[in-house]
């Protein structure tokens, strides 16, 4: 079964410094037939105006993946890191048992755009850690780069939790598959461009939602970057 779900059809939020659209319930959005998808809680598009940002605040038992876009990322935590995360860096930062952080847009004339992703870990009350990993542009030309996964494979970063992540640029003739579990649940979420996606036309900020599948086929991109989620029930 394939879902396609169109980006006007996310939640928005405006506080000013910060514009966020919510592909599932978050804060003041809720909805209640889109809470998640398998162990996908949250995929929130944000952009973070120059400096401005995310004082510190508290999480517990979640695996949190940043993905930037454009502009810079700065983060520190209570676990003793202060990082910058650019485009083409995937950081993960499991909650475990408690952790607080701060996300800023030191840029003055910049805006930060980045994607902010919530998975349930299938562990809970482990002590916090934080992982952050570069994946050059080339690694995901025309094919999909397994950025996240239960085992850290592939020089992945590794997640607490029964799902794993890929990313893709795609362009003219480039393409690929990936073989799914039908007994699981696949994400795809179109970061930028247009992509054909097991025969659905995707635009930027699109989701198409698989269940009972075996396979996601990729093509058709026009300046296209992806991300796709293998994910439990």
């Amino acid at each position: 079964m394939l879902t396609l779900r169109k980006s006007q059809d996310r939640g928005h939020a405006d506080h000013g410094w910060l514009k966020s659209q919510h592909s599932f319930s978050f804060a003041g959005y809720f909805d209640a037939d889109h809470m998640g998808w398998g162990n996908l809680r949250v995929i929130n598009e944000d952009r973070i105006a120059p400096g401005t940002g995310f004082g510190a605040h508290g999480h517990r038992d979640m695996e949190i993946i940043s993905y930037v876009l454009e502009g810079e990322l700065a983060h520190q935590d209570t676990m003793g890191n202060v990082k910058a995360i650019p485009p083409g860096d995937v950081q993960r930062m499991s909650a475990g048992n408690g952790v607080r952080h701060s996300e800023f847009n030191h840029a003055p004339d910049a805006t930060t755009h980045f994607l902010q992703i919530w998975i349930e870990p299938n562990v809970t009350g482990i002590p916090a850690s934080y992982e952050q990993k570069t994946f050059a542009a080339n690694e995901k030309r025309g094919a999909l780069r397994l950025v996240a996964s239960p085992d850290g494979a592939n020089g992945s970063v590794k997640v607490n939790a029964d799902a794993a992540m890929y990313a893709g640029l795609f362009d003219g003739e480039e393409s690929a598959t990936l073989a799914l579990n039908p007994e699981r649940k696949g994400y795809v979420h179109l970061v930028r461009g247009a992509l054909q996606v097991n025969g659905e036309s995707l635009s930027a900020g699109d989701a198409l939602l698989l269940d009972g599948e075996k396979s996601v086929s990729l093509s058709g991109g026009q300046d296209a970057e992806v991300l796709v989620f293998d994910l439990s029930r």
